[in-house]
């Protein structure tokens, strides 16, 4: 297969143009004559997968359970479909199969992968969010992380019927959309927190514009009026960067009746926290933290990067953001679920900490905390 699918590849170059199907069975049959209808038909799907699609990674790409598949080296292919990372009879014939794939995407994200520059992070057409990595630097062979965005947004119904959300905690959930309270949704990488953030935003007045800002296409709403702003890496002259700082602020000017910032991550972090203090109710957006309580020193330190002092950033904290929704996922890749809800609370030293509110347990059980009340007025739900 692999002298033939070498074959193919040098009639395709020498003839030019575009690796259509037609192509590709024409190319087969002038190079080997005794293959029947069945099995052209059948190699040309796989050859084109190598040639312009993702080779043997194809038909996981298209399962619509699968949300991320990861490669570590030619023998060594995981997926994630909601129930953990499990591993997958896929091979790859041998590294160099590896490294043309992984250098082929990244081409056709416009950016590069070579041995001067050995890792890339880019966005495929169809919103696929790739990172590649070249040996040496990665020793075990060419490493290829794909991220596959959801189809489509689950609703909140959805949601609570896998238990991500507790059916005691959707009532809060919508009040927090219905009473334009801003809030971050938190937790671990895949955790759910973008997923939650969609439904959430589905659920907003079909009347409002929502503007998002996102490093990376992925929050996918089900509304009327959605305006996306996507950030772009410099291109390989190291020109041309988009950043979502540069984005927040130009969102601002968009008449957005929702300001989203789909991961909180950098210097944006300070013009959100502007943004929120002069009349943007409802703003929201998803925080990588480990744990609720995390919160207010991980903003802290993204916002002093950008050169706020400690009190400024807190004054602003205090009077910015009202909620954290913390997601967790349980261990060994399990069930991903909101763990607790919690207020921001300015303290007497002027810095923001957070005060549970309601604690949602593994086992179903609801656990009011001491901010319990205020959260209830706030939101006008009764616990």
């Amino acid at each position: 297969m692999t002298r033939l699918s070498s074959a193919v590849r040098d009639r395709l170059a020498d003839a030019g143009g575009e690796a259509t199907a037609g192509r590709v069975a024409a190319a087969l049959r002038a190079e080997d004559r005794l293959l029947g209808d069945r099995e052209v038909l059948a190699l040309t799907d796989e050859l084109r997968a190598e040639f312009v699609g993702a080779g043997p990674l194809e038909p996981l790409l298209r399962s619509p359970e699968v949300t991320d598949v990861l490669v570590n080296g030619p023998g060594e292919v995981w997926v994630d479909a909601g129930s953990g990372l499990v591993r997958t009879d896929v091979r790859f014939p041998d590294e160099a199969a590896v490294r043309r794939l992984a250098q082929r995407l990244t081409a056709a994200a416009g950016r590069r992968l070579d041995d001067a520059s050995p890792y890339a992070d880019a966005r495929l057409p169809g919103g696929v969010r790739l990172h590649a990595v070249l040996p040496p630097v990665a020793a075990n062979g060419t490493c290829l992380s794909l991220r596959l965005p959801r189809r489509r947004a689950f609703t909140l119904a959805e949601l609570v019927a896998t238990g991500t959300v507790p059916p005691e905690g959707a009532a809060l959930l919508s009040a927090l959309i219905e009473t334009r309270t801003a809030f971050l949704i938190t937790g671990g990488t895949g955790t759910g927190k973008t997923t939650l953030l969609s439904s959430l935003l589905s659920l907003t007045d079909p009347g409002e514009r929502l503007v998002l800002v996102e490093d990376s296409a992925e929050l996918r709403p089900a509304h009327p009026h959605v305006v996306r702003l996507e950030a772009r890496p410099p291109n390989v002259e190291g020109a041309g960067g988009v950043t979502l700082n540069d984005l927040v602020r130009q969102a601002l000017r968009m008449r957005p009746d929702r300001l989203v910032v789909g991961e909180v991550r950098g210097r944006e972090v300070a013009d959100l926290l502007q943004a929120l203090n002069t009349g943007h109710e409802g703003g929201c957006g998803t925080l990588h933290a480990n744990t609720a309580a995390d919160v207010p020193a991980r903003l802290e330190a993204l916002a002093c990067a950008a050169g706020l002092s400690r009190e400024a950033v807190h004054s602003q904290l205090a009077a910015a953001l009202d909620i954290v929704v913390h997601l967790v996922r349980e261990p060994g890749g399990g069930r991903r679920r909101v763990a607790e809800v919690c207020l921001l609370r300015r303290a007497a030293d002027g810095l923001v900490g957070v005060l549970p509110a309601v604690t949602f347990t593994a086992a179903g059980q609801t656990v009011p905390g001491a901010g319990a009340d205020i959260l209830a007025a706030r939101l006008g739900w009764t616990p």
